[in-house]
């Protein structure tokens, strides 16, 4: 579990908490992951590389530190990804952003690709990819798989909410890949859903059933 991040910040823990009610509105939800997703954003970008530039403030010429190396790249999970997308931009408004669109075979609970579109040049490129939940973690283990064809410079996996399986499954596949969440819940459902979790959370960011 060394490379599993839980952020236990009390506003992160707070606005979740929030967010798991099953009578919070489809804006009061939408709205409460946008702000949890630019205070997760705070923590998963702590380690990016800065170089030193010369800049000229009013009153004389300094020194200061800025973000080296390419654009990161923002890789959304369709389509409940687009909700913490969102936050995130807002944090870091020049990322690149780059979509893979999954649906899980709701007999064999596997992930089945539909869509593909990133941005070009991934080489050297830091990669976030982002979907609310980590269930049985098939989706985010195939994403990163083909994030990995790009030959990325390093890829980052955040979600809302894990549970130990979908946990055990990215880390066994991917253990390179370290997992940021807000929370491990307890465990899986044999429906694939995160128990007590917060329900389906593509339909409670998009108002649908």
């Amino acid at each position: 579990m060394s490379n599993v991040h839980v952020i236990d910040h009390p506003l992160v823990q707070h606005k979740l908490t929030l967010m798991r009610r099953k009578d919070a509105s489809t804006n009061s939800f939408r709205r409460l992951l946008n702000e949890l997703s630019m205070l997760m954003a705070y923590e998963v970008t702590r380690d990016m590389p800065m170089q030193d530039i010369e800049v000229e403030t009013p009153l004389e010429t300094m020194t200061s530190k800025v973000i080296d190396g390419k654009k990161l790249v923002l890789v959304s999970i369709l389509r409940a990804g687009n909700g913490i997308l969102e936050g995130m931009l807002s944090v870091v408004p020049g990322a690149r952003v780059g979509h893979i669109g999954l649906y899980r075979d709701p007999k064999t609970l596997t992930a089945v690709e539909y869509y593909f579109k990133m941005p070009s040049e991934m080489q050297d490129r830091d990669i976030i990819v982002v979907d609310p939940m980590l269930a049985t973690g098939n989706s985010a283990i195939a994403a990163v798989e083909r994030m990995k064809e790009l030959n990325p410079k390093s890829i980052k996996f955040v979600c809302l909410l894990a549970c130990p399986e979908g946990v055990k499954n990215l880390q066994t596949s991917h253990p390179d890949v370290p997992i940021y969440t807000a929370a491990i819940d307890r465990e899986l459902n044999s429906h694939g859903y995160i128990l007590p979790g917060l329900g389906d959370a593509g339909d409670r960011i998009f108002g649908t059933k």
